[in-house]
């Protein structure tokens, strides 16, 4: 049917954006139920980075191929930054072996797939269906989204075939050989459809159909790097500092990558027949179809590849450019009680998502701690102003409290795994231990202080030194809770629990000192005596609950 009947032209984009709308949903649905399969186990091999760039880029490469997206992969990164588990440096290597684990999506796609549509999906809606684990639904899942994408793929070609006499088109593909106007052409389409691997498959059903040259898929591909930039630019706005300096990195890497190549486009064509097989068999526009959708991406690989080998020397460097470009902003009073990590976008992907809830954890556990520490000074000597200053302290530590308690109540209604729903629980119940340590501090300590200075009690140099030591081992056991709490370190949370038979020694051993500091000839000895029991009473509740929350981890 010629190409200026209106019925043919309806086919055409009814199936050029059917296709289109298919593979986007195909490639979602996939997506979804990879991250919710492979959720955690792709955070813990995250989680055990080392300082090697190279072992970084393989991780980066490993961990985006099988969820086969690079944003979640980034996602992830900004949370280890700002718990202080990777540097920036290590997270530009991660960054740079992302790109290389999205190729994989082009090489599977480059096989003959489409006729293996239909039974895909069948089979993943049968085993989604009819499994009973989570995990055997997960996996019906990700094969019915693998079906829409190759069916996608199958329908878009149909649509496409009229195209290769129709000569308008012709000349518009001709045009396309400027490499500048096609690495345009393919950032501004990946811009709009969020997803490289939608503009490779496009490209590789295009070139299946002898629509598209190599060189002109090339230069194509080589702005959909680009495009994807922007995509992880938009979601980096309004995010704190180490999701924009993420976003940064990965425009840097991708725009010096497609740079480095653009003039290189001819040659990446030669090198792209010398390493994919021929069809020897065929001729003309045959040929062509059947051998440029593997060159298109074989060379997708290549150019990733090289790419990231060129630039894993310089992830310090990198790493400095972005922070240098993003300085880290002074944190505003007003702003200290609103939550920095917590983000509703990341709640249908639970792992994730809990993952940012022990990053605000640290972040109040920091204030907690800082309202432990400084009471001892102000509760046995300080002013009303200083009693004052740790109580305004807990306002944060309440205001962060609901944040988190809300947020976890959000994350609690999606489909969790029991891992995760063991890990929710143990996140509630840390929350709400620092809640109440701020509280014994802010309320029972300065409440006790303000006493001390009503009834005008002045605490003995001698006293106030065991109460001191008392105070430093209590300060000691929250920092190991916290610290067993953020690296989920059971062996640290045990020694806390540990401490629990020392501690009580350390009590009786200041009851003691208080009774025998009784019959002392000072002034306001029994209120001297009551207060000092008071603060002994409340430090031995901040242990009790410091050691409670290092138990979570046991």
């Amino acid at each position: 049917m010629p190409m200026d009947n209106p019925l043919a032209t309806f086919n055409l984009w009814a199936g050029l954006f059917g296709g289109l709308a298919l593979f986007l949903f195909g490639m979602d649905v996939m997506t979804q139920a990879l991250k919710s399969a492979a959720g955690d186990y792709m955070k813990d091999i995250l989680g055990r980075l080392t300082r090697n760039r190279f072992v970084g880029v393989g991780m980066g490469a490993f961990v985006t191929a099988i969820i086969q997206s690079s944003s979640v992969t980034t996602v992830i990164l900004v949370g280890f930054i700002s718990a202080g588990l990777m540097s920036m440096s290590q997270s530009v290597a991660v960054i740079i072996g992302a790109n290389i684990g999205t190729t994989i999506t082009a090489q599977i796609l480059a096989f003959k797939v489409t006729k293996l549509a239909l039974p895909i999906i069948a089979g993943g809606f049968l085993i989604s269906l009819t499994a009973k684990g989570n995990q055997w639904k997960q996996i019906g899942m990700i094969l019915l989204g693998l079906g829409l994408v190759f069916y996608g793929m199958g329908i878009m070609s149909g649509a496409l075939n009229p195209l290769r006499t129709y000569d308008p088109f012709i000349q518009f593909m001709i045009s396309m050989q400027n490499p500048l106007l096609g690495a345009a052409v393919g950032a501004l389409f990946t811009a709009v459809v969020q997803s490289s691997s939608a503009t490779t498959g496009i490209l590789i059903v295009m070139a299946s159909q002898g629509l598209i040259g190599l060189e002109s898929a090339i230069a194509i591909a080589l702005g959909a790097n680009i495009g994807t930039c922007i995509t992880a630019g938009l979601a980096s706005i309004g995010k704190p500092r180490e999701a924009v300096r993420a976003a940064v990195v990965h425009t840097l890497f991708n725009v010096a990558g497609v740079l480095l190549w653009i003039s290189f486009i001819p040659q990446l064509a030669e090198l792209a027949h010398w390493m994919s097989p021929a069809a020897e068999g065929l001729t003309g526009m045959d040929r062509l179809a059947a051998e440029t959708p593997r060159q298109i991406a074989n060379i997708h690989t290549f150019f990733n590849v090289a790419n990231a080998l060129i630039f894993v020397g310089f992830t310090t460097q990198i790493a400095r450019l972005a922070e240098w470009m993003i300085p880290d902003r002074p944190i505003k009073p007003q702003k200290a009680m609103l939550p920095k990590y917590l983000d509703d976008d990341l709640i249908s992907t639970p792992s994730i998502a809990l993952e940012t809830v022990r990053t605000e954890i640290r972040r109040m556990g920091k204030r907690v701690r800082k309202m432990v520490r400084e009471i001892m000074p102000a509760a046995i000597t300080g002013t009303r102003a200083d009693l004052e200053q740790v109580a305004e302290m807990d306002r944060v530590v309440d205001a962060l409290h609901i944040a988190i308690i809300e947020y976890l109540g959000k994350i609690s209604l999606a489909n969790l795994s029991k891992r995760q729903s063991k890990e929710l629980m143990q996140l509630v119940e840390i929350t709400n231990g620092l809640e109440q340590i701020g509280d014994r501090v802010a309320t029972a300590m300065v409440t006790s202080a303000n006493k001390r200075i009503d009834e005008e009690v002045s605490v003995s140099a001698q006293t106030a030194e065991v109460l001191i030591n008392y105070h430093a081992m209590v300060v000691a056991t929250l920092n190991d809770a916290l610290k067993a709490v953020t690296s989920q370190d059971p062996v640290l949370a045990k020694e806390v629990s540990r401490r629990k038979k020392d501690f009580s020694e350390m009590s009786r051993n200041i009851m003691e000192h208080g009774l025998g500091r009784l019959t002392a000839d000072e002034p306001n000895r029994l209120k001297t005596y009551a207060r000092e029991m008071e603060v002994m009473e409340i430090l031995d509740g901040v242990f009790t609950v410091s050691r409670r929350i290092a138990r979570t981890q046991l």
